[in-house]
């Protein structure tokens, strides 16, 4: 699944501070700066709700329109309350189009092992490169039928075309191990064989 794109109406941001920051949230609105490409930063006000819902999408592409100028963006940073969750500020970065950009992405996985394995996820997201309007959400990786000892490094995963792996390609991304309850019975049946 590729990045979404969502087009926001922003407004200049002149008063700075915590006091100006909790009056912008006030009014359903997230302070945000936007910066990249030798641009000086711009300091705006995003739509709350559409913006909370545009950063659901990892990765997004936010078309963010100030006035008559378009800035084409993506989120580099999301600063959360750490109670409530809610969306304190965001950091936007300047991307071109046409430009490759590069991302983490998480790794999660689909189907089960087999009954005596317990599959783990070592590598939670892995980095990638991609043109900034093709950027995948995520990667998923099929571990029907994964057997004790069975892996998947980062070489081996499913990424979309044109999207390229930047994480050291022999990292070990999934691993599948014996689960503590079979080794637990191998034990036993071999203390009860040398008795």
């Amino acid at each position: 699944m590729t990045s979404t794109e969502t087009r926001l109406a922003a407004e200049t941001r002149t008063e700075f501070g915590k006091g100006a920051a909790r009056r912008v949230r006030r009014a359903a609105r997230i302070p945000a700066v936007i910066y990249g490409h030798g641009m000086d930063p711009v300091h705006v006000t995003l739509p709350g709700h559409d913006t909370m819902m545009a950063l659901k999408h990892r990765n997004s592409v936010l078309e963010v329109v100030l006035g008559r100028t378009t800035h084409t963006t993506l989120a580099k940073h999301v600063q959360r309350d750490a109670v409530r969750g809610v969306i304190e500020h965001v950091d936007l970065i300047v991307v071109r189009r046409d430009e490759r950009v590069r991302v983490d992405i998480p790794v999660t996985t689909t189907g089960a092992g087999t009954a005596d394995a317990v599959v783990t996820v070592e590598q939670p997201t892995v980095t990638v490169e991609a043109p900034a309007t093709q950027l995948p959400d995520g990667v998923e990786v099929d571990v029907t039928g994964f057997a004790p000892g069975a892996e998947v490094l980062a070489r081996d995963l499913p990424l979309p075309a044109g999207v390229a792996l930047v994480t050291d390609p022999g990292t070990v991304v999934v691993h599948a191990t014996l689960s503590r309850g079979t080794v637990a019975d191998e034990d036993e049946v071999a203390a009860a064989d040398s008795a």
